[in-house]
């Protein structure tokens, strides 16, 4: 099948803007892999401080500097779902490359924040930034420069961004991403969020809204629901960073632990010393990242990767920005159901057919660089149409996935699918460019034109709510929740409520600088918004009662107000003073100060290349004042 234009033409502008940071990102990868094995450049000293603690087993052949010395990066922690199961990996990795000649040494951990445990709470201000905290500790891991390859393993918001994005500082070293796999089911996604809103309302008490989450969110694994988190373990199937077929397999199953070893012994194959080097930066190229917005968009993914994905492209000397999104999603047929998107949950979209379906498809029609280099070998992408499962002895064997959907309410072919656009659109007008997925939204909602209320927080939204204010037509407009602001936290308190005012038939919607999520629902939000307000954006000129039309449909975000008056307006001043202090949000007065915008990933650690193409206003500096008494702080 030949490629799809809009697919062809979209990546080709990619690579066109990209041309000269691609260009010099490769040629540092080449730099860093013309120097061979990297152990073999330290010094005795160095080198002997690098095994010292070493099983004697290993220490053999981390001596000879022969054999692959594969490092072991984990997001390890037991409060966290999806994190917990990580706890046996390195065991399982370290035993499996013995099994063929190598070593692996557990490197570093990173952090790992949970976005369901900090919702609506301080520290939720610190979670996008913990992205580019996680992918410092990923540099600093790999730095010591004692290893061949690197195994990644991570699996929620900003874990898995934050893994590779660090891992590509180190483009010449061969990565694979090991995942935990998902809980099983629960009480359904629909039961949940019934008793949120009826919680919302008043019609049930604590206990009541707590024992239904308890049921919900009941093991170890990923939470069940479409969010960031999965959508993350389709993006590392679609680049070919995942051994095909690993995104949804339970965790504490035999397939799960046997695709972790085997992910073990194909790092040591694809390292310098193999027959196949396939180093991380030659796997995340321009056709790598259009073939992950391309499985967003067909997925319903996470509106969050509108950022990551953003900043992982970066990361790899590739500049993509949201018309690549677009015009992607116009050509790119919705081809699941998945909650927040429909009723299913991963597993029951991994039994229907998962990513082996969704890839087949959309290879099929030209939908996806089918060429692309991935850690599973020879064969492209057409790998990863296979499913993983153990033979009669226990062995690991791939099976080709069925070309029938095992569900049709769950996974539609390219010829019938559930939408013919992948349900992400971008929206522009005088508030700036913001982000809407329309993929959950009912028609009947995706063009609301009513007046703006304006809020400074989501707990001020949530009072407002609670005294009754909301019961209207409205726009609820919340800002000062930019990266520069606050950190851009997610909003998610406000879904119930908003959910509430939908049901009870009045028109209404979000508007915000700030995040929603891959768990954003069935009200229509612009988040994102850019320029955000702190950065000199429109938005802060929005007053109450102006009229807001916020239309999917055409692409539209506009305040109705007359242009003259809109001129003579003075921008909205927040007091940000709370939100800077407490809960360690002091220490991220660095990452604030110089975030760029939402568009071009909210990096921190990155200066915007002279002439490259950004929609973003220019920011002055935010001033934060600290006393230290000694140390050379940042």
């Amino acid at each position: 099948m030949s490629l799809h234009p809009v697919l062809a033409a979209v990546t080709d502008r990619i690579g066109d803007r990209s041309a000269t940071p691609r260009a010099a990102y490769l040629a540092r990868l080449e730099q860093a892999r013309s120097k061979g094995p990297t152990r073999q450049a330290l010094g005795c000293t160095n080198l002997a401080h690098g095994f010292a603690a070493a099983p004697a087993v290993d220490k053999i052949m981390l001596r000879e500097l022969r054999q692959p010395n594969i490092a072991i990066v984990s997001s390890y922690n037991d409060m966290l779902s999806a994190h917990q199961p990580f706890e046996r990996f390195p065991a399982l990795i370290k035993q499996a490359a013995r099994e063929v000649g190598a070593t692996a040494q557990f490197a570093g951990g990173v952090p790992a924040m949970c976005d369901g445990v900090t919702q609506g709470e301080p520290g939720m201000e610190l979670s996008l930034f913990s992205r580019d905290v996680i992918a410092m500790a990923t540099a600093v891991a790999l730095s010591h420069n004692m290893f061949d390859a690197a195994l990644c393993l991570g699996i929620c918001d900003k874990i898995v961004p934050g893994l590779l994005i660090g891992a590509l500082q180190f483009g010449h070293l061969p990565t694979i991403f090991v995942p935990g796999g998902p809980m099983p089911s629960g009480i359904s996604n629909d039961e949940k969020a019934r008793v949120r809103q009826r919680f919302a309302k008043g019609e049930v008490g604590r206990d009541a809204l707590l024992e239904s989450e308890e049921k919900s969110y009941h093991g170890a694994g990923t939470c069940t629901f479409y969010g960031t988190a999965n959508s993350n373990q389709m993006l590392m199937e679609v680049m070919g960073l995942h051994l095909p077929g690993a995104a949804f397999v339970n965790p504490g199953t035999p397939l799960r632990d046997t695709l972790t070893a085997a992910a073990a012994h194909r790092a040591v194959e694809i390292t310098a010393a193999g027959g196949e080097y396939t180093p991380v930066g030659r796997v995340v190229d321009e056709r790598a990242i259009a073939n992950a917005i391309v499985g967003l968009l067909a997925t319903g993914g996470s509106t969050n990767h509108t950022i990551h994905l953003v900043a992982i492209a970066r990361a790899a000397g590739i500049r993509i920005n949201w018309d690549d999104f677009r015009d992607l999603s116009k050509a790119v047929p919705l081809l699941a159901r998945v909650y927040p998107n429909g009723k299913a949950d991963v597993n029951q979209f991994h039994a229907a057919g998962g990513m082996g379906y969704v890839i087949g498809e959309l290879l099929d029609a030209g939908l996806l660089h089918g060429d692309t280099l991935t850690v599973a070998g020879a064969g492209g992408l057409a790998r990863y149409r296979r499913q993983p499962a153990l033979d009669d002895g226990g062995r690991l064997a791939w099976r080709d996935t069925p070309r029938a959907s095992a569900d049709a309410a769950i996974l539609a072919p390219v010829s019938t699918p559930f939408s013919a656009d992948g349900g992400l659109k971008l929206l522009t007008g005088n508030l700036g460019r913001a982000i809407i997925k329309t993929s959950a939204v009912k028609p009947e909602h995706r063009v609301v034109q009513a007046p703006a209320m304006v809020f400074d927080t989501q707990e001020a939204v949530i009072a407002a709510f609670d005294r009754g204010e909301l019961q209207r037509d409205l726009i609820a407009v919340v800002r000062f929740q930019g990266p520069r602001a606050n950190g851009m936290p997610e909003l998610h308190k406000l879904t119930p409520i908003l959910g509430v005012l939908q049901d009870r038939g009045f028109r209404v919607a979000l508007v915000t600088d700030g995040r929603m999520s891959g768990a954003s629902g069935k009200v229509p939000a612009a988040i994102h918004v850019t320029p955000e307000c702190l950065a000199g954006g429109p938005f802060a000129l929005v007053r109450d009662g102006d009229p807001i039309v916020l239309d999917s449909e055409r692409g539209v975000l506009e305040a109705r107000v007359d242009a003259a008056e809109w001129r003579s307006r003075q921008p909205a001043v927040a007091d940000l003073g709370e939100s800077r202090h407490g809960m360690g949000r002091e220490l991220f007065a660095v990452f604030r100060a110089n975030a760029l915008s939402a568009e071009e990933g909210a990096i921190t650690f990155h200066a915007a290349e002279p002439g490259a193409p950004s929609h973003a206003a220019p920011v002055a500096p935010v001033h934060e004042h600290f006393v230290f008494t000694q140390g050379a702080t940042t």
